[in-house]
C-alpha cells in the first residue's frame, strides 16, 4: 500500500491500538471501531472492519491469487475518539492526577470530561521477548565481571 510521504508527522498521538473511534470524514462517516493498527510514520490508522477496499492480489509460490477485501488505513485526523459516559466523539486532552500519573481526559463541547482508560490491548507484546539467551547474548558471569576500579585506577586503557 504505497502512501505519500507524511509531510507533518504527529509528534503527541491521542489515539493508541485498542481504542474506540468514530470515523468522521470518508465513505464510512459516522461508524464506529476499535482501532487494530497505528502507522505512526505515515500518520495514519487502521480501523477494524472499516474502510474495506478491493485488493488484487496476483497468485504466486505459496499463496493463492485472487480478489481480497482488506482493511485501508485512514488518516489520523479523520477519526475521533469517543467519550467513555457518552458515546460521542470527542477531543482528548491531558490531565496529571494527585499521584502524579498522567490519563487522558474527555474534552470539547458535549464532552464529560472523564477519564479514557488505556486499552488493555497494549499490556500483550505484539513480539513476545525472548525467553532463551541467544548466541549473540552476552553470558551472565561476563556481566557481573568488575573489569574497572575507580580507587586503583585498574582497568583503564592506556591512551
Amino acid at each position: 500500500m504505497g502512501w505519500k510521504a507524511a509531510e507533518k508527522l504527529i509528534r503527541h498521538w491521542k489515539v493508541v491500538r485498542g481504542d474506540n473511534v468514530m470515523i468522521i470524514r470518508g465513505k464510512d462517516k459516522g461508524q464506529t471501531g476499535v482501532i487494530k493498527r497505528v502507522v505512526r510514520s505515515q500518520n495514519r490508522v487502521i480501523v477494524e472492519g472499516k474502510n474495506l477496499v478491493k485488493k488484487h492480489i496476483k497468485q504466486g509460490q505459496g499463496h493463492e491469487g485472487g480478489i481480497f477485501t482488506v482493511e485501508a488505513p485512514l488518516h489520523a485526523s479523520n477519526v475521533q475518539l469517543l467519550d467513555p459516559l457518552t458515546g460521542k466523539p470527542c477531543k482528548v486532552g491531558t490531565k496529571y492526577l494527585e499521584d502524579g500519573t498522567k490519563v487522558r481526559v474527555s474534552r470539547g463541547f458535549g464532552a464529560s470530561g472523564s477519564i479514557i482508560p488505556r486499552p488493555d490491548i497494549l499490556k500483550i507484546r505484539t513480539t513476545p521477548r525472548p525467553s532463551v539467551a541467544g548466541p549473540k547474548d552476552t553470558p551472565m558471569e561476563h556481566v557481573y565481571e568488575k573489569t574497572y576500579d575507580a580507587k586503583t585506577g585498574r582497568g583503564m586503557p592506556e591512551l
